[in-house]
């Protein structure tokens, strides 16, 4: 391991072989191959697991319906994502498959040391048994007869079983996660397995099923005449694989995992099945295990029955991988159910990729060429650019956001960096410093390329492939190369020991033209109706240009010499923002400390008073004059988007 390296350990969860990948699959892949190019990129070994669960009722039965073997079934439907993660540019380093001899090795060790140790027993059950889900459920777990995760009519069996001892551990568990603040999240899941565990009483655990059942499973090392439960034997993938899959020279280091990466239907099996196997054996628990939400299409749960279940695929042909990758992370926060719709990407694409991002790189690069010849003159970089700079790559680099996976408040910051930098063009006009200061002009391109730097850098593990194509048009050499050379290459400081040459190339970002469909003529009367007295309409793209955040006041006081001003002081989540507002009349000072308000994010500083003022707060004015600060009705965190 390289000196000052770590160790990091990310896994996705292995996913149904006969599923048909969708967006929800890409979801959860593509976050863990987040985390694990942003620790390569910081120069940590990685290990990043994927894999796909083959055994169980539902494999038999397709393979039976196609006359096929299981292993054959399994075999055929396996590319489906490993094809999927190729396009997506997913870097997984193995991909496991529960019909891997040496996985089959592990859960027969994992099942034996078990019953070894007195933690499986064989007793007579009778249950509600879910053929689709392959679980039992109790009497009372039923909704309306029916099974209460996928509503399908449950059956009744009763046989002998074994079963895993697992109600001994639940105050042990509830002790752990009530002590490890970081081992469940967002904070939600960490309440609904803390509730579930302290309102029920935890059950054994069925661990197998008998082989005139179904014989399409590992039978157990201890008795032949039974094959393990499909959740037993998927979960051990992520200890199996560090055994024979992880790189061969840290195999012994590499569990426990840092994060276990999960949809939150399967988060109870993970945070409490899985926690209390690992008890039982005394080995460590995961660092983390996430349960991120669903996505929705246009407001609509998906369904095959409907037919809007979101290819991944016919996606990406149509508008890029990485314009899907960074769609995914920043139109929700990452724990919380997203709806998706094609609008909503196209918006994304146009106004913060085309319009922020691509037309911040264009502009360089001509000014670049058209005054330097595309050379970069590295000189001294200070002044109000610089220093926002280097605090928001502090934010971006921010341990809390990356062990929480807030991904969203991550891009947030790099789109700070770029907002700052077309700000910086605006204000110090290169065009009249070519004529007037050719010495200023150096400096403010310097600055530039230095954001577009860091921009590059901390798009990486979000879209890979466009910040490779940044560095190479900004005159670096490979991205990944060189932040193996020098860790300083992450600081603003940071100067090249080589001459920087930039070259245009591709735009990274062409907008997208929508065509309208044809009205018909009452829609447009209607349509006429609706905007009669409106002053002025604007499009929808013109309306997602401005950054709406819910700040939190932490202090104001009077503007010197004015009736009118008060400072505010403001936190918007990532950063304390300034804001000068005329309202000195409506409020005092104490009435709005500690208030929270919405805030124009992404004004350009303006002075009133001699005061700069970095953002806006909104307002209402009745139609007597009397003014009222637009506030929550609800607690929100501060620097929650306002959509």
């Amino acid at each position: 391991m390289r000196d000052g390296a770590k160790r990091f350990y990310v896994t996705t969860p292995i996913y149904y072989v006969n599923d048909i990948p969708h967006i929800g699959h890409a979801y959860t892949t593509i976050a863990a191959d987040i985390l694990a190019r942003y620790n390569r990129l910081k120069g940590n070994e990685v290990f990043f697991l994927t894999g796909t669960d083959e055994h169980g009722q539902k494999v038999e039965k397709a393979a039976t319906d196609r006359g096929k073997t299981p292993k054959e079934q399994a075999d055929s439907m396996v590319d489906n994502f490993k094809n999927l993660w190729k396009k997506m540019n997913v870097s997984n380093d193995a991909f496991i498959r529960t019909t891997d001899v040496e996985h089959i090795k592990t859960v027969h060790w994992f099942l034996q040391m078990l019953f070894d140790r007195g933690e499986i027993k064989k007793r007579n059950y009778a249950g509600w048994y879910c053929v689709p889900d392959e679980r039992f459920w109790t009497e009372k777990d039923l909704i309306g007869g029916n099974c209460p995760d996928c509503g399908r009519p449950v059956e009744q069996i009763q046989e002998e079983n074994y079963f895993f001892l697992m109600s001994k551990y639940q105050e042990r568990l509830i002790k752990y996660i009530e002590e490890n603040s970081l081992y469940i999240l967002p904070e939600t899941r960490k309440n609904e397995v803390i509730g579930f565990l302290k309102n029920n009483t935890l059950g054994d655990l069925c661990i197998s099923r008998p082989k005139h059942r179904l014989s399409w499973g590992i039978p157990l090392p201890f008795d032949d005449n039974f094959v393990t439960y499909v959740w037993f034997d998927a979960l051990v993938n992520y200890f199996s694989a560090t055994r024979y899959l992880a790189p061969s020279v840290h195999c012994n280091d590499w569990w426990p995992a840092d994060h276990h990466i999960i949809g939150k239907d399967i988060l109870t099996t993970h945070a409490v099945y899985w926690s209390t196997m690992l008890m039982a054996l005394n080995m460590p628990l995961p660092g983390n295990i996430f349960a991120h939400g669903w996505w929705t299409v246009d407001g609509k749960k998906m369904s095959k029955s409907i037919g809007n279940v979101v290819d991944p695929n016919a996606i990406v042909d149509k508008y890029g991988v990485d314009a899907f990758r960074y769609f995914l992370f920043r139109e929700v926060p990452f724990g919380l159910d997203g709806d998706f719709s094609e609008d909503a990407l196209v918006r994304r694409i146009n106004t913060d990729l085309a319009n922020d991002l691509g037309n911040l790189l264009s502009r360089f690069l001509t000014m670049a060429d058209k005054y330097f010849e595309g050379r970069i003159n590295v000189v001294e970089s200070s002044g109000d650019f610089a220093q926002e700079c280097v605090k928001v790559n502090e934010s971006i680099n921010k341990e809390d956001f990356w062990l929480r996976l807030q991904f969203n408040l991550i891009l947030e910051s790099v789109w700070n960096i770029i907002g700052a930098a077309n700000n910086h063009i605006a204000q110090k006009e290169p065009w009249k410093l070519a004529k007037s200061d050719p010495d200023e002009l150096k400096a403010v391109l310097f600055n530039i390329w230095n954001a577009l730097r860091l921009i590059a850098l901390a798009i990486y593990p979000f879209m890979p492939d466009t910040a490779g194509k940044i560095w190479k048009q900004i005159g670096l050499r490979s991205l990944t190369d060189e932040t193996k050379e020098s860790r300083a290459i992450f600081d603003w400081d940071w100067k090249p020991s080589y001459e920087i040459k930039v070259s245009k190339g591709e735009q990274l970002f062409p907008r997208i033209e929508k065509k309208e469909e044809k009205q018909k003529p009452e829609y447009k009367k209607e349509k006429q109706k609706m905007t009669e007295g409106v002053k002025e309409l604007i499009a929808i793209d013109d309306f997602a240009k401005v950054e709406l955040k819910v700040g939190k006041i932490i202090a104001a006081e009077k503007v010197e010499k004015s009736e009118k001003l008060l400072k505010l002081n403001v936190d918007i989540g990532t950063e304390e923002r300034q804001i000068v507002a005329g309202i000195a009349k409506a409020y005092t000072p104490d009435d709005l400390t500690g208030k929270k308000i919405v805030v124009v994010t992404n004004l350009k500083p303006a002075k009133l008073m001699g005061i700069e003022s970095h953002g806006m707060l909104l307002a209402a004015t009745d139609e007597e004059g009397r003014l009222s600060v637009l506030a929550l009705d609800r607690e929100v965190k501060q620097g929650a988007r306002v959509k």
